[in-house]
Order: structure tokens, then sequence, then C-alpha cells
């Protein structure tokens, strides 16, 4: 199940008089499209354009800031929905969930999949499109050539060579530009290329998830349902400053900010992290890295700051500006496998003062109590859209 222009549909749910007019959603710092209706579209406008070339292509459109909190709303009531109908459901994202079909006694897979796509809209009133396949890959594939507000199960072979005979082997998720290139000198445009080509060539080309999407494509479920979250490899908090900066003192503001909602994330998941590294990109298309090891697991905001410090130095380009930042905490181990050190005990005020921060944000908001380090952005946090982020979506499968 993929919900239709989510973003919007979602506005539309909560402002009715946004229905059939261009709308598009624009991130936290008001200056790029990240969600935009099918009138928007036709107008020429692209997800991820700047608002001011969007508002010369569609002068007559309306902009609104997203609001994920709102969004999340509806997601966890359509998650709800076909929870009823399916006793396997996987939370992919938040508008995007995988289900085993359960038809009822005298009931085929094409008339539950519309069943699925009714309920949601009667409920929600979020419009979605519903696909069944013998195969995750097959499901997603069916959805997308549905929509929008489609409802189509394909289960017989001769049925699904028809639709991958007719669908670029780019619609694949997981096959985007680069693996394409690698299977066009072997005759591969589209998904049926791919399905018949021979699986051990595809497993050389694309590796071994390239193999799996062969053997999906081809009917074979090699991709289970994740009823529940599978354990994460990695953590990463970041994102776009919205103005680009080439101030020190404002990079370490991001840095840090970054740092605590990293933090909450390790905290969350219970884990600790052996490996951090900062990457910073710049608005001339230059990108500084910085990697760090820590001699031990940690969790802790003073001590993964002291790491992170000599990693932004490394990501720093002296006099270029800075557009994005992403931190990332690898090697991840939950909290009870680390090792106690012989020196455990000089940290035991931090982790009061970071167990009284918490607990004063958790009562009165997510960033009421937070590092002086980032007061350069202080009109930033005056800005409740910084709040609260798709990334905060608790249960989804893919983040």
């Amino acid at each position: 199940m993929d919900a239709d222009c989510f973003y919007v549909s979602a506005e539309r749910v909560r402002y009715e008089h946004f229905q059939g007019l261009p709308l598009a959603v624009i991130g936290n710092q008001g200056a790029c499209v990240i969600a935009k209706s099918y009138e928007m579209k036709a107008a020429g406008v692209k997800t991820g354009e700047p608002i001011w070339d969007a508002v010369k292509k569609c002068p007559d459109g309306a902009y609104v800031k997203r609001d994920f909190r709102w969004y999340e709303v509806l997601s966890r009531l359509m998650l709800d929905v076909v929870k009823e109908y399916s006793p396997r459901v996987e939370y992919y994202s938040i508008d995007e969930f995988f289900f085993e079909p359960h038809p009822a006694k005298g009931q085929d897979e094409q008339a539950f999949a519309e069943m699925i796509r009714d309920r949601i809209f009667e409920r929600v009133r979020v419009p979605a499109t519903v696909g069944i396949g013998r195969t995750k890959t097959l499901a997603k594939l069916i959805s997308d050539t549905a929509k929008p507000f489609g409802a189509r199960a394909v289960l017989g072979r001769e049925a699904e060579e028809a639709l991958l005979a007719a669908t670029p082997v780019t619609e694949v998720s997981g096959i985007a530009g680069r693996r394409a290139a690698r299977l066009s000198p072997w005759g591969v445009s589209t998904c049926l290329d791919f399905a018949r080509m021979d699986r051990r060539i595809a497993r050389q080309l694309l590796t071994a998830s390239g193999e799996a999407l062969w053997w999906e494509l081809n009917g074979d479920p090699v991709l289970p349902i994740h009823p529940q979250r599978i354990p994460h490899k990695a953590l990463s908090r970041g994102g776009s400053f919205g103005e680009a900066t080439d101030d020190p003192g404002t990079l370490w503001a991001w840095l840090v900010r970054n740092l605590e909602r990293l933090i909450e994330e390790l905290n969350f998941h219970g884990v600790t992290t052996g490996r951090v590294v900062v990457w910073v990109g710049y608005k001339d298309g230059r990108a500084g890295e910085g990697r760090a090891s820590l001699p031990e697991p940690a969790d802790q905001f003073d001590i993964l700051l002291e790491a992170l410090r000599p990693c932004l130095r490394q990501a720093y380009i002296p006099g270029a500006a800075a557009g994005r930042m992403h931190l990332f905490a690898v090697g991840l181990r939950p909290k009870g496998e680390r090792q106690l050190t012989l020196f455990e005990g000089a940290s035991e005020r931090v982790k009061i003062v970071s167990a009284l921060k918490k607990a004063v944000n958790e009562k009165h908001g997510r960033f009421a109590m937070r590092s002086g380090a980032t007061l350069p952005l202080a009109g930033m946090y005056a800005d409740g859209a910084h709040g609260y982020d798709i990334c905060d979506v608790r249960g989804k499968s893919c983040f």
C-alpha cells in the first residue's frame, strides 16, 4: 500500500479548500519543495526544486510548510486499517506498507486490494494505491503502475511478464542510474529483460542485493515482510542548513544540534557507537568528511562531542559556504555489551546532567534545554517545525 502524494493529501485532509489546487509542501527552511500535487507537477515543478523557481513556474499554487506530526497521525491511522485485514504488516515508511493479503472466503485478491484502498479512504480520507503480487518487489511495481488511487492484483505469470515488459528496469526500487548503466551493455532495459538474464550475471553486476531483486521479479519471494523493525547497522542525523554558511561557529552549532538529535536515537534504540563520521556538503559541489573511532563504544554527549571535534576540522573547507551536514554513528552495539572502564565513575556527573536534560525536554519540549553551542541557531529553534522530523516517526523499517 502506497499513499498517493501523501504530504499533499494530508494537507488536503486538514484544509479542504486545497482540493484541486496546485499544492506544494516545502521543507523546514521554507526553501525547497519536498512534495507536490499532480497539478503542481503538471506545471513543471520538481521535487527538490527551490521555492523561488517553483513559484515562477506555478505562481497560482499554494505552498505550505511540512508538518510531520500531522503526517504521522494519518500514517498510523492507515496502518491501523491495514492491520485489521492482515496479520503481518511491515511499516516500511510513513506512507508505504507491505502486508500479507488474506481475502475473505469467496473474495479474490483483486477485490481485496480494492477493499483496502476504499477502507483507507473512507476512514482517513487519504487516497492510496494497493498492489498485490507474489513478492514484495512485484507488489511495489504493481502499485506504482496502478497510481493514482488504484488497486491491482497481478498473480499469473503471463500477466506478470506483460507488466515487466512494459516497465523500465529503473522503476525497480534498488536499480537506479548507475546500476541500470551496468545492465545496459547486456541488453537490459525493461524489468522483463532483467528477469530473463542469467542470474549469475545479475549477481556479478549488482551483488547479492541485485540477485535478490532477480529472484523477486521471477516470483520467488526472498525479501521477507518485517512486522518488527530489524536492528540498525548505523544511525544518522543531519540535513540542509537552508541558508549556506562559511562561519566556523555556525558550523559548530549545527554539529552540536545534529549530535543532540543523534544521541536521542542512540538512547531510543538502546545502542552505543564505536565510530563516528561527519560529512559536510558545500554549495560549490565539494564535500568534506572526517572520521573517528572511540576507545570504547559510547552514547554520552561529552565523549561523542570530543570525538567529533577533529572530524569537523577534517571536513571543514575554509572560505567555502556549507549547505548540508550529516553525522553518522556506526559500529553500533547494545548498551549491555559495553565493558566498563577503569575510570567509569568519573563521568557520573555527566550522566546525571544528561538524565536531567532528558527529563526536562520530555516534559517541556524536545529542545527546551540544549547545549549553549547552538545559540547561533536560536532563530531556527524558534520555528516549531524544527521540533519534529520524518526521522522521528518510530517503528518504520527503512529508517
